[in-house]
């Protein structure tokens, strides 16, 4: 069956990629369940944290070498973890940067959204001190993944594929950059906002 897909296209990437929907399809309904009586802005935001911390606690663990939870071992979170594996090498083995990032993800960007989509539905004062925290470790972790391999010229990661360059390292790797930005910049103008009114 691999044979009839487009070059670069296998059958697992096709699979990899209905349980990346899969998990989409998931935060969408739990955005849906919670979320009904949240703001349009807190809803968008709400569908990221819950696919976030879904991510973070699933294929996440699979990438790295370390398992915290029994999820992360099954067969299709190991398959989509091999397929990335595929983009970059260092998810194959023990490399100490990628193990210690995603220990670091796993454990706590899972807490701090988890606690995030509490304040957001609860509308609580931290909220915006939590979204902030949250998306600076996004960053840092896309940043720490990524800025040591650029260093020695890339050579764990491969751009041959269009699917590997374009969807894997990009467009997954991108959402974790531009959605924590926009977090920031939503951040800032709702504490500026806070402030403005405070003061009057």
């Amino acid at each position: 069956m691999d044979s009839v897909a487009p070059p670069g296209l296998s059958l697992v990437s096709i699979l990899s990629l209905l349980a990346c929907s899969i998990q989409v399809l998931a935060a969408i309904l739990l955005t849906h369940r919670f979320g009904g009586r949240s703001s349009v802005t807190d809803r968008w935001i709400l569908l990221w944290l819950f696919y976030d911390v879904i991510v973070h606690l699933t294929l996440t663990q699979t990438l790295s070498p370390v398992c915290l939870s029994p999820v992360c071992l099954s067969p299709v979170c190991l398959s989509v973890g091999r397929e990335y594996s595929k983009a970059d090498s260092r998810w194959l083995v023990s490399d100490p940067t990628i193990v210690s990032i995603e220990i670091l993800t796993v454990v706590l960007d899972s807490v701090l959204g988890v606690l995030l989509i509490y304040a957001v539905l609860k509308d609580q004062y931290y909220r915006h001190f939590l979204q902030v925290a949250l998306s600076v470790c996004e960053l840092y972790g896309g940043w720490m993944t990524f800025c040591p391999d650029w260093l020695i010229g890339s050579p764990h990661l491969d751009t041959s594929s269009r699917l590997h360059l374009w969807v894997y390292l990009v467009f997954f790797n991108g959402v974790w950059v531009l959605v924590p930005v926009l977090l920031l910049v939503q951040s800032w103008f709702c504490l500026r906002i806070t402030q403005t009114v405070s003061l009057n």
